[in-house]
């Protein structure tokens, strides 16, 4: 019973291979036989690791009696998200159009030259609670096709019409920090003061307005912008959408408390996240922050990462059919597993309940079930365990090793292990920032482990492929394959400053400008300018789940200009915020990690160029400085002169006449055009850049 799936790479496309439905991949091929044979298109878009895409596969896809009705009337495709986003993002924008909302799975009645005209999510197999089902659905809109074929095509042209409209984005003016003050008030006015986060169930992590809001905070010395920040990330990493056993975050929260999570673990999720805790501790010194960070890098390297660097993209909600089996535990299994003393001591710190501790959606009733969550009467358990055997942390170490060691014999949650060129531009970007600011080697290693492994194998003569599985490295790379690896890329130098990644990251950085800059109304599209025909070729600025192409690349430019001098990048800036300014203007919070890449450009143009051996000790006390201060308004090169002079005055022509004063390290600071007498002491060091705040606090 294979389809034509059999024959693709894609996990999610290869789950839905045995399926009675005749799936066809996005192809020419299934667009010209349903021109052919006259049949709409259904268009089935989904992941590897979602829930509901495997229940209504269980439900719909893999019922023959559906199954029949779908062949005999559309043209069937399916679509991994992940793998083609150029797709999704039109198709979900023409689902969020016709319902008011979205989601996955998702499902698009479409013309045979790609015109929708229906949209929903998921479908059971029959009507139920007022929701249609796929027996009743199929004929309605077949009888729709044939004998309402004007009205159809009537209504195809006018979402095309209205969805051009919605790519349509007339520059506007400057923007100043009062768009960062309405930001912080949107923010603010939605934030829950009892358990953290900015938003009602279900509560998504969103770390990009965290990291906005710390740039707040070292703008403005807003103390309640650091306060909203500390409190989230504590309730996060105390919740149940932390792995408290294995580590790693959990995609989202069903409950307000953080408590109940859906289950998923995402790539992109483990690397913004780390990013977040590891500035928070920049600004805090808060240890518990800096373990956060720890423990995901552990579940990344551990569980994530392939042999030859990349990293995969996601782990399922799901095991034995079941979400979320696989991660929790009755309290029986722990009578089993532990000592009644260990019982004891785990029951009352993460709130275990002989009845289960959550309770099923559908029924309302406690499941037996529980989910590790910290109870907050309990101190914090640190990772340190130099303490004294027997003590708090000490104890909590050694029974969360246990009950790691047990679930690991039971039956894992699929792993989604195709390796996506953005997402692993975010992860190389996290890691460095960790090995960075924890001055940790093992980080700097799988950061550039994993650089190499993007640049040698999922780059095609200088452009990127955007996905890559079972050797192969295939479809065109979109706006964030770039901006994110170049984002990661640049972050890489920060931590080993070797100048053929800073090479490799303004390469990157002059494809994404051909391929994707709008020369008539700035910004960037989201598919290359040769890249394949769809109905609109769209723009994303709105930061969600991820942050958008537009607002990485933003942060890419500006500090591109600073470390190379280039003044083109600055004016490339500058109407790419022009570009969106009306837009950004509207609800300035839907779009956080673009204002936190707008606080670089509102921030006084800060440069430090150290010259010296990196392995000298006052080489290295230098960047130590560097390293441990929150200063995201500075960017750092270093000019070895026995190694790389001429390497980096070749990509940074300004560097070609600093030099070292008497064979010290050398330290030369400047800001806003204007440079500081260099110095070869630390402290005097450290002292010219507490002079560099962005503003006056206040």
């Amino acid at each position: 019973m294979a389809n034509r799936l059999t024959k693709e790479k894609s996990p999610y496309l290869l789950q839905h291979a045995q399926n009675p439905v005749d799936w066809y991949p996005w192809s020419d091929e299934a667009f010209v036989k349903a021109a052919r044979e006259d049949k709409p298109i259904f268009l089935s878009i989904g992941y590897s690791t979602c829930h509901w895409c495997h229940v209504m596969e269980r439900e719909s896809f893999e019922d023959e009696e559906v199954a029949k009705l779908l062949n005999e009337t559309f043209v069937c495709i399916k679509v991994d998200r992940e793998e083609r986003p150029d797709i999704d993002n039109i198709y979900m924008t023409v689902c969020s159009m016709m319902t008011g909302s979205g989601g996955w799975p998702l499902t698009v009645i479409m013309t045979p030259d790609k015109k929708p005209f229906f949209a929903g999510t998921y479908f059971a197999k029959h009507t139920q609670y007022g929701r249609i089902g796929m027996l009743d659905m199929i004929p309605r809109l077949l009888d729709i096709w044939h004998n309402k074929r004007d009205e159809v095509l009537q209504s195809t042209d006018r979402i095309l019409e209205i969805l051009q409209q919605q790519n349509e984005f007339t520059p506007g003016r400057e923007l100043d920090r009062e768009i960062l003050h309405l930001a912080f008030n949107e923010l603010s006015g939605r934030y829950d003061s009892v358990h953290g986060g900015f938003s009602k169930a279900p509560k998504f992590p969103t770390p990009h307005n965290i990291t906005f809001l710390l740039r707040y905070w070292e703008m403005t010395g807003n103390d309640h912008a650091l306060a909203m920040v500390e409190h989230t990330l504590t309730a996060m990493r105390q919740g149940g959408i932390f792995d408290q056993i294995g580590f790693g975050f959990h995609r989202y929260a069903t409950d307000e408390k953080w408590l109940l999570p859906h289950f998923e673990k995402m790539l992109y999720d483990q690397a913004l996240l780390s990013i977040a805790y590891l500035e928070a501790y920049q600004v805090t010194g808060n240890s518990f922050f800096k373990q956060t960070a720890d423990e995901i890098f552990t579940y990344v390297l551990r569980d994530m990462t392939a042999p030859a660097g990349g990293f995969f993209s996601a782990e399922d909600a799901d095991s034995e059919g079941i979400e979320g089996k696989f991660y929790v535990w009755s309290l029986k299994d722990l009578q089993e597993a532990l000592h009644p003393e260990e019982v004891e001591f785990i029951q009352g710190l993460y709130s275990i309940k002989s009845a289960g501790n959550f309770h099923d959606e559908a029924t309302g009733t406690l499941t037996g079930a529980n989910i590790f969550h910290l109870n907050q009467k309990y101190p914090v358990p640190a990772a340190d365990t130099t303490q004294k055997p027997g003590d708090f942390a000490q104890k909590h170490e050694n029974i969360r090793s246990k009950l790691f060691s047990l679930r690991e014999e039971r039956i894992h949650p699929h792993k989604d292990d195709k390796i996506l060129t953005d997402w692993n531009g975010l992860m190389i970007g996290a890691l460095a920032l960790g090995a960075r600011v924890l001055d940790n080697k093992t980080y700097l290693e799988a950061a550039e482990k994993g650089a190499h492994f993007v640049l040698s194998r999922m780059r095609n003569n200088d452009r990127l492929m955007h996905r890559y599985r079972d050797g192969e490295a295939a479809v065109d790379g979109m706006l964030c394959d770039y901006a994110y690896v170049v984002w990661g890329l640049l972050e890489l130098y920060a931590a080993n400053f070797d100048p053929e990644i800073l090479g490799a990251a303004i390469l990157l950085n002059e494809r994404m400008l051909h391929l994707f800059w709008d020369d008539k109304e700035g910004g960037f599209f989201l598919t290359p300018e040769d890249g394949e025909s769809l109905l609109v070729r769209p723009k994303e600025i709105y930061d969600g789940a991820l942050p958008s192409g537009n607002s990485v690349a933003l942060y890419n430019l500006l500090r591109l200009e600073r470390l190379t001098a280039n003044p083109d990048l600055g004016v490339k800036a500058g109407l790419l915020v022009q570009a969106f300014s009306d837009s950004l203007q509207q609800v300035p919070s839907g779009y956080a990690q673009f204002l936190a890449s707008l606080y670089l450009a509102l921030s006084p143009a800060t440069e430090v160029v150290i010259v010296g051996d990196p392995r000298a000790p006052d080489t290295r006390e230098m960047l130590s400085i560097l390293r441990k201060s929150f200063s995201p308004h500075i960017v750092i090169l270093l000019k070895d002169p026995a190694f790389n002079s001429e390497n980096l005055a070749t990509l940074a022509p300004f560097t070609a006449d600093y030099v070292s004063i008497g064979g010290k390290a050398t330290a030369y600071v400047c800001r806003n055009f204007s440079c500081e007498s260099p110095t070869t002491d630390a402290q005097e060091l450290l002292v010219l850049l507490q002079n560099q705040k962005p503003v006056q606090k206040g």
